[in-house]
């Protein structure tokens, strides 16, 4: 049998139980959203995409609207359009065949004051709405201070005053990261479900990078961001606490999950966007490419991840359980920290799978041989970065400009790597430091529960299995298709038999 269509078979029976359940329609979670109007900042990504997925597969949603900033001269319809079309939606199109008249596009910019909406969508948007999912986010690492501030702050305190506008509003769901507080003097602590100090006010920190001069802000972030490791985390522990004290009068809770990798089993086995590739994705893809091959890592650190439905299922159960805790008189902001202790895995479980799933995840454009050697080392790692990395890309440079071609889209090989080490480089803080995630009121949430919506919405990230996570990684290969996977498979024997010919020929030449 196809491996993709393998995977593909074992996803919809593990789904069955799920499915028969979600026809039924009557429990609590699915109760709470019925007939509900929703707002998304940040539907057009990778979590939003997959949570409009599911809202609309799992519970009878009335309207979402998406935010939708304009983009390459594109309408907010034709983007739209271009976000349903999708892979992540063919289920529910399936079972909902027009589904996509519920999904409005409404132009706006986070950046902007009041989300960039007209007038006339703030007035419709704070009439109709009953749940906003504040998802918007950059989640670059190394994003000047500015550009995260806009983004992560700014348009957090414009959300939080458009749900404040609202007349029937249920719950604001505020999407951060569990890596808000794992600063130096944290490292091996314990980070909980909690709101920590600020390291400056929203509104002083706003007024400070709108007024300095961006050369000047960029000379100044590492002293003005010490104790994070970059500017993601710094911007969303000020918007925590934004969160915090602005959205105090209104109801909220925060949702703050790990590492998101690719979804294990929905919408489908390992989907996820080219986006993505810059993240820790794009680490997996990099081996099953052939061009990653050497990573600054402690083996036995210890990593959180979290596979995309397992955060989706989260987000839309917290909502639930802030409003069933909201409603006990309970009057403190609940946070959901969607990873704990027992989940965390070491890194070398990570490497046993990237080093041996290479089979299944080559793809047709291998570049070389999937392999990936790791080290704590920092001089070690230099020296292989160096033999494995630089070197081949110059010598492949040279021989582009010897004979006069180059690779569709690589201009230099020497500058691809650049990139790569620049965004592996940009995860050595996590990949070689850990902390102790408490979930209390995640393991609450799913005590209260019922069987039928702890099938519809696990959350429970103490069932992931690593090496489940093996067909998450095989759906990274070319569209997953089977006729992809042959060929990749193919390619594959052809460099394995090669790798050890040339290694031979390079230590001949050198003895």
């Amino acid at each position: 049998m196809d491996p993709a269509f393998e995977i593909e078979l074992k996803a919809r029976k593990l789904q069955e139980p799920m499915n028969a359940v979600i026809h039924l329609g009557s429990s609590p979670v699915q109760k709470y959203y019925e007939d509900a109007t929703v707002f998304i900042t940040g539907g057009s990504g990778f979590l939003g995409k997959a949570l409009v997925e599911k809202l609309f597969r799992a519970c009878k949603i009335k309207k979402i609207y998406l935010l939708l900033r304009a983009k390459k001269g594109k309408s907010g319809q034709e983007r739209l359009d271009e976000v349903l079309q999708d892979p992540a939606f063919v289920l529910v199109r399936q079972k909902q065949p027009r589904f996509a008249e519920r999904v409005v596009p409404v132009a706006g910019d986070v950046t902007e004051p009041r989300l960039g909406l007209s007038d006339k969508d703030w007035d419709t948007i704070t009439k109709e709405v009953d749940f906003i999912f504040h998802m918007a986010a950059t989640v670059r690492f190394d994003e000047p201070l500015k550009v995260a501030a806009k983004i992560n702050v700014g348009g957090t305190l414009e959300a939080v005053a458009l749900g404040k506008s609202c007349t029937k509003l249920k719950q604001f769901i505020h999407v951060s990261t569990a890596y808000t507080q794992t600063t130096n003097d944290r490292i091996g602590k314990e980070v909980t479900e909690q709101f920590y100090q600020c390291p400056i006010e929203p509104k002083l920190f706003m007024d400070l990078v709108e007024t300095l001069e961006e050369n000047r802000l960029n000379d100044i972030t590492p002293e003005l961001i010490k104790g994070w490791p970059n500017t993601y985390t710094f911007s969303k522990a000020i918007a925590e606490h934004v969160i915090k004290e602005a959205a105090a009068d209104i109801p909220v809770c925060v949702v703050k999950p790990p590492v998101v990798v690719p979804a294990m089993y929905e919408p489908h086995p390992g989907w996820l966007e080219k986006s993505c590739l810059g993240g820790p994705s794009g680490i997996i893809f990099g081996v099953g490419l052939g061009v990653l091959h050497v990573m600054y890592v402690d083996l036995e650190n210890k990593l959180a991840t979290v596979p995309l439905e397992y955060v989706n299922n989260a987000t839309i159960a917290a909502a639930w359980d802030a409003s069933e805790r909201q409603k006990e008189g309970n009057k403190e902001t609940p946070i959901y920290i969607v990873a704990n202790e027992e989940s965390l895995k070491v890194w070398a479980d990570y490497s046993k799978l990237l080093n041996t799933v290479c089979r299944p995840i080559a793809t047709p454009i291998a570049l070389w041989y999937c392999y990936l050697i790791e080290t704590k080392s920092p001089v070690l790692y230099w020296l292989l970065n160096w033999f494995l990395h630089y070197i081949p890309a110059y010598i492949m440079d040279a021989v582009c400009a010897i004979i006069g071609k180059r690779p569709e889209g690589i201009t230099s090989f020497v500058k691809v790597f650049e990139k790569i080490d620049k965004k592996v480089g940009a995860y050595k803080f996590f990949l070689t430091n850990s902390w102790k995630f408490r979930d209390h009121n995640v393991k609450s949430m799913i005590s209260r529960m019922t069987p039928n919506d702890r099938a519809i919405f696990n959350c429970n990230v103490n069932t992931i299995n690593v090496d489940e996570l093996t067909p998450v990684w095989e759906g990274l290969s070319i569209d997953h298709h089977a006729s992809s996977l042959r060929i990749g498979d193919f390619r594959f024997q052809y460099l394995e038999c090669i790798y050890p010919m040339a290694l031979l020929t390079f230590n001949k030449e050198g003895s």
